[in-house]
């Protein structure tokens, strides 16, 4: 594996998850794997479960870890070949990312979506900038519209709390007063095309997700209609995608409650807004796998870094 930027990246998930699994039951098994090695995490946005759960996984792996805010601490970066730097950035990625080549072996980066332009965003320029520009495997920790380690974690979750062959499971938009991206949830859906399992999307209209990645998908508008006897609910609130970047409705109908959750396992990639989002009878109920979902980010990043570290060799 040359970097990991999608949740395909992974080759044959099954094996991926038994193998995170594996590393789950014992984390120090390849603390040698990692010594002499180095990581460098840059944060182009603010995060707690991504930058801690890397830097544990890094550390289970023998590695020493770089941590580097972009917003607060490192110069403003240009992407744009020939740009002519005469106002306010002072570094270009050419240089950026072959220096922070020579001070690590594998870079991480996490860059969210402006939710503006969707043909920027789409275009993915920080992440791509690095892997145009470093010499080093490149890590995805969330990008504009993919969020990979969070797939893989999701993943994880439901191969350990799974009881029955092929569950079904359903992915559901939920209000929020914030536009987000899109990048959990695109990620979400591409593991579950992966997944032997009754899958299926529900949102209210103009919620469409990017069509091409929801292609085959089995989409319902009636959010009651698409949790009826569902294994697994997992609840996220995305912007719209046709009319990019908008908050075209906050419908309080669409918040996940106890009873709409039934019997059914609840998911969210956290933070979640409580009682907005999904109320709290639902997080602080046993039928709650969030704090699962977010240990399991370590062995997601864990199972990551062990490949590249292994084809590094």
């Amino acid at each position: 594996m040359k970097h990991y930027i999608s949740i395909n990246d992974l080759g044959n998930l099954q094996s991926a998850v038994k193998e995170a699994i594996s590393l789950k039951k014992d984390p120090y098994a390849f603390e040698a794997l990692g010594k002499q090695k180095t990581i460098c995490l840059l944060f182009f946005n603010n995060s707690l479960r991504t930058r801690l759960s890397t830097q544990k996984a890094a550390i289970n792996l023998g590695m020493k870890a770089m941590i580097m805010n972009f917003g607060s601490e490192g110069w403003q970066l240009a992407f744009e070949d020939g740009t002519v730097m005469n106002e306010g950035k002072s570094e270009h990625i050419k240089e950026a990312a072959q220096v922070v080549s020579q001070f690590a072996d594998i870079i991480a980066i996490r860059a969210f979506a402006g939710l503006v332009d969707k043909e920027k965003d789409e275009a993915e320029v920080v992440l791509n900038g690095f892997i145009k520009y470093a010499t080093i495997p490149v890590v995805n920790m969330e990008s504009s519209v993919a969020h990979p380690l969070q797939a893989l974690a999701d993943a994880i979750t439901l191969k350990e709390s799974q009881t029955v062959p092929k569950p079904k499971i359903v992915l559901s938009w939920a209000p929020h007063p914030k536009a987000l991206p899109h990048a959990v949830a695109n990620s979400f859906v591409k593991m579950m095309k992966l997944q032997d399992a009754d899958f299926v999307i529900t949102y209210p209209k103009g919620y469409e997700l990017n069509p091409d990645i929801t292609k085959g998908c089995k989409i319902v508008h009636n959010q009651e209609e698409a949790l009826e006897n569902a294994n697994f609910v997992y609840v996220k609130n995305w912007s719209s995608y046709a009319d990019y970047g908008k908050v075209l409705s906050q419908d309080k109908n669409w918040m996940m409650t106890k009873r709409k959750l039934g019997n059914a396992k609840f998911m969210h990639c956290l933070p979640v807004r409580r009682n907005v989002v999904v109320e709290d009878a639902v997080l602080d109920s046993n039928q709650s796998l969030v704090i699962e979902q977010a240990n399991n980010r370590t062995y997601s990043a864990q199972l990551v870094i062990k490949r590249l570290l292994e084809d590094l060799k």
